[in-house]
């Protein structure tokens, strides 16, 4: 869930001194989205296309940039590079196939041939999306190509059930992307989705194991659940039909996230899998389950943890560049990322803290003192 304060894609021309910016990235987007022609600064709006469009982003961080934040102007103020994210370009492709060929030309400067896809969640709208990205690949170190996987949700705290048929509209669009980079010279793809966006997700993974394809021909790499808003029994319904992964799948889940409060009020008082308390349970069906309740958040909603918090933004890019990712702890590996977390928690909120890591293998209860 992101605020509706901002809809624009802040396209700047303000001149940049390089020594204000601390880091480049160009954003690949394949998006449901309808271009927006009367207000080019959206660039992509909040209603449904029939089509796929692609696009790319090339984005600049400032060197004061903060880990966990998304340093954004204010209103409709121009960003300026030396303080803010700052769009410096948008670019489109007309056909699929250019949108491929730039994305292999992009992977292969990249030694380990990695692409991230990002599936951003509820009351998004796309610049919240790219800024997201960029901060995640940014502050995580990702080394590979980004992707945002853009649905069309009309970034308003009032459209919950229009974002939840427009994520159903979006799945096979999302498989089609999928499929595309699995024929890339990507060696793995690694996608991180957060809130409704697992939804998304999760379904698709769905089609993809009844389609007889559930890891991309080999391809699929670390799948992190941040903040699942999935109807806990829906999830259980999704993981069996799609099997226990090769690799276990990574839930966030936090029992403050007042998102999903809202969201389980919404739906009949239903547990999401977000905020479920029986991480034993969904631990069964194959994945690996971390509480964040205890970590700080610079989200009121408590929604954004993994991404708004420094010491857990920067153990998930520790995670995905092991390659293993989040599921090192099974192997009861004590110095993985995963296994540190406790500690690394309690410095971030400066007192005692405690985490469950719960594994399909075995429960790690971790304290820690700040």
């Amino acid at each position: 869930m992101a605020s509706s304060r901002h809809e624009l894609l802040n396209i700047s021309s303000f001149p940049a001194n390089p020594s204000d910016i601390s880091a480049e990235h160009e954003i690949f987007v394949a998006t449901t989205r309808r271009q927006s022609i009367d207000q080019p600064r959206i660039v992509f709006g909040g209603d449904r296309s029939p089509n796929v469009a692609y696009a790319s982003v090339d984005m600049t961080v400032p060197r004061i940039h903060e880990t966990g934040r998304i340093e954004r102007t204010k209103g409709r103020a121009q960003a300026d590079p030396a303080k803010h994210f700052t769009a410096r370009s948008v670019s489109f492709y007309k056909e699929p196939s250019q949108f491929a060929r730039a994305i292999d030309a992009n992977v292969a400067r990249h030694k380990d041939r990695r692409v991230l896809v990002f599936v951003h969640g509820f009351n998004n709208g796309f610049d919240d999306g790219v800024y997201r990205i960029t901060q995640i690949v940014n502050d995580t170190k990702y080394d590979g190509t980004p992707i945002l996987f853009s649905w069309a949700s009309n970034a308003r705290t009032t459209g919950y059930l229009y974002d939840k048929e427009s994520a159903n509209a979006a799945r096979d669009d999302l498989e089609a992307t999928l499929r595309m980079l699995a024929r890339s010279k990507a060696k793995s793809i690694d996608i991180i989705a957060h809130s409704m966006g697992t939804w998304v997700t999760m379904e698709t993974l769905r089609q993809l194991a009844i389609a007889g394809d559930r890891d991309l021909g080999g391809k699929l790499g670390n799948v992190v659940l941040a903040s699942p808003d999935i109807d806990v029994d829906v999830f259980k319904k999704q993981m069996l039909r799609y099997g226990k992964p090769d690799k276990p799948f990574v839930v966030l889940l936090s029992d403050d996230d007042r998102a999903l409060q809202l969201s389980t009020f919404i739906s009949g008082d239903k547990p999401r899998v977000g905020d479920y308390s029986d991480a034993a349970d969904l631990a069964s069906y194959g994945v690996i389950v971390a509480d964040l309740t205890q970590a700080s958040s610079g989200d009121r909603l408590n929604h954004a943890k993994f991404a708004d918090n420094p010491v857990l933004v920067q153990l998930l890019g520790d995670s995905l560049r092991t390659h293993a990712g989040l599921a090192a702890a099974e192997d009861g590996d004590f110095g993985s990322p995963m296994s540190t977390i406790g500690k690394d928690i309690g410095q971030a909120v400066g007192s005692v803290a405690d985490i469950v890591i719960t594994t399909p293998f075995k429960v790690l209860s971790i304290a820690a003192g700040g």
